[in-house]
């Protein structure tokens, strides 16, 4: 009885963490996207830096970092 409890426990324990981990790359797989998208409005030059945070969601010091590099 007790190893089936720690046995299930361990599995409970294992999903939470594949769930975690699931939840934590598509956040980053967002975030990435989303810089991808606003390096590509930054390169066409064509919308202003308070047109492209509006349009992506990022903050205008993120867009700021972001022209920076490209720049480099």
């Amino acid at each position: 009885m007790l190893a089936e409890n720690l046995e299930n426990w361990a599995q409970q324990e294992r999903q939470a963490g594949i769930e975690k981990g699931t939840k934590l790359g598509i956040e980053q797989g967002t975030k990435l996207g989303i810089e991808k998208t606003a390096r590509n409005l930054l390169k066409l030059g064509v919308l202003s830096n308070d047109q492209i945070a509006e349009a992506t969601g990022l903050d205008l010091e993120d867009i700021a970092k972001l022209h920076a590099e490209i720049q480099r």
